[in-house]
């Protein structure tokens, strides 16, 4: 893992006090699932940061790689169609 990587992965956070413990940004009441979905319903990172003056740049990019390591090495199964 490369030292961005790390430095990214060490912004995600667990604390079973905060959100149940669902990963979150550097201990702040922001999770990891907020940010994904607000990116999925097409706000921009210049909307999340001024909407989120706590958050960093490195905290979206971190979010994102947390998901990209959740699906990286999922198994595909066959799929089918639904008509």
């Amino acid at each position: 893992m490369s030292n961005i990587n790390q430095a990214l992965t060490a912004r995600i956070t667990f604390n079973p006090e905060i959100l149940g413990g669902k990963p979150i940004i550097r201990g702040l009441r922001i999770s990891v699932a907020m940010i994904l979905e607000l990116l999925a319903k097409g706000a921009t990172t210049e909307e999340i940061l001024e909407d989120y003056p706590d958050l960093e740049l490195a905290d979206i990019h971190a979010a994102l790689l947390y998901a990209y390591r959740l699906v990286e090495n999922e198994d595909v199964f066959e799929r089918v169609a639904v008509s």
